[in-house]
């Protein structure tokens, strides 16, 4: 497998895949494997070799549950990633976020936050825009940035217009959007970035 891909980078939701399809394919030897090395042992279901059988079950059904999450969840193509890297400037971006919520998951392909704008990007067709951007601001809020302009775009070009309006504007006011990710202090709230990544798969 290739090396770790961390939530916010591109790539991220392709790689969780691969690593949920390898982790349940694992469980799943490892439940089936120890069910007939009981039956073949013991020429019973009723030893503990089933039983701990059973009990793998558990983390079995739970990767397979995450895995389909997974498999359903849209993701940054590469050539959006492409048109995105050459817009975003000085821009901090994050790719890949699948933000839950109790009623659905929200496919977002790309995201930046600059001086109180989250901008958006997602192609995701069947995505309701409005009910996404009332979720984000409901959430981010939590942490104390109901202040915030939320706009999700569904077309790619209209999105990378946007960033690089939001780049003339860091550059005007010299934000630099990974200086401040970098600055941030555990235990303190998270930037408006990290609390998107926090409520993301």
């Amino acid at each position: 497998m290739s090396s770790k891909v961390y939530k916010g980078d591109f790539g991220y939701i392709k790689y969780r895949r691969k690593v949920a399809i390898i982790r349940t394919a694992i469980c799943l030897l490892i439940a089936v494997g120890l069910y007939v090395a009981g039956l073949l042992i013991f020429k019973t279901q009723k030893n503990g070799l089933s039983i701990i059988a059973a009990l793998s079950c558990l983390p079995t059904g739970w990767s397979g549950v995450n895995l389909v999450m997974l498999l359903k969840a849209s993701f940054c193509n590469d050539s959006d990633h492409e048109k995105i890297e050459k817009s975003k400037g000085g821009l901090l971006i994050h790719y890949d976020h699948v933000i839950t919520s109790y009623e659905t998951n929200y496919n977002i392909d790309a995201s930046t936050v600059l001086d109180k704008n989250i901008c958006m990007y997602s192609s995701d067709p069947k995505m309701d825009i409005k009910d996404c951007e009332k979720h984000i601001k409901k959430m981010v809020a939590q942490s104390g940035y109901s202040s915030y302009s939320i706009k999700i775009f569904k077309d790619i070009d209209q999105f990378c217009s946007r960033l690089e309006q939001l780049e003339k504007l860091r550059a005007e006011k010299d934000i630099d959007p990974q200086a401040i990710e970098d600055a941030w202090v555990p235990g303190t709230v998270q930037t408006a970035a990290s609390v998107l990544l926090s409520i993301s798969l």
